[in-house]
């Protein structure tokens, strides 16, 4: 390995150990670890130092092609002490600032969303349901009215027939009376059967439903 080899090699761990330290923070911060499960916690962990230690194969692959020397492990030491000193407090300010910053865009957009699209939906379906419920009123006060001018109509119109009927029935011979009496009580009979059997078939039916099996 040439020395311009190496001492690219050394920059480039010195960068991702500084990285790294950016990593951790960046990770802790939105991690919250008292506030989440063991297990989620381990498997985070898990998942974060396998996504550095890719990276820094690869960027260490990039370099030298992947050689791995003593001196690489320092230089990641050397690039987390160097950011610990000399950068951390300045990328937490910024981290958090940039953290509010979407914060607020996300609040705004949804003000936004709500003002330009749910309120305005809202107030339009509130406006048609009323509109509705109103004309389903009136056309109900409406039929209610016509059924009762309808009522009032068969009322009136029903008694002079109910007398002209009574009148024509007592002026028809016996003979005709008997035999609509006759025709009126078979039929009734026979309605009554038709229910009687209906009443027992139903009766027949829940008691083997109620029965244990």
């Amino acid at each position: 390995m040439s020395l311009t080899t190496q001492f690219c090699t050394m920059l480039a761990m010195i960068a991702m150990g500084s990285f790294f330290g950016a990593a951790l923070d960046t990770y802790s911060r939105f991690l919250k670890r008292g506030t989440r499960k063991r297990w989620l916690v381990f498997i985070n962990d898990v998942l974060f130092w396998l996504f550095f230690g890719l990276a820094t194969f690869y960027v260490l692959y990039l370099v030298n092609f992947g050689e791995i020397r003593f001196y690489i492990f320092l230089a990641l030491i050397c690039g987390y002490a160097a950011y610990q000193a000399m950068f951390k407090t300045i990328y937490l300010r910024i981290l958090e600032t940039f953290i509010k910053v979407v914060v607020r865009i996300y609040r705004f957009f949804v003000k936004s969303l709500q003002l330009l699209l749910v309120r305005p939906i809202r107030w339009m379906l509130f406006v048609l349901i009323s509109i509705i419920m109103a004309l389903l009123k009136g056309l109900w006060s409406l039929v209610k009215i016509i059924l009762l001018v309808l009522l009032w109509l068969l009322r009136v119109i029903w008694k002079p027939v109910f007398w002209i009927l009574k009148i024509f029935w007592g002026l028809m011979p016996k003979k005709i009376k008997k035999s609509v009496e006759k025709l009126y009580n078979y039929f009734a009979g026979k309605s009554k059967q038709i229910k009687n059997k209906l009443s027992n078939m139903i009766n027949s039916w829940k008691k083997d439903k109620n029965e244990p099996k």
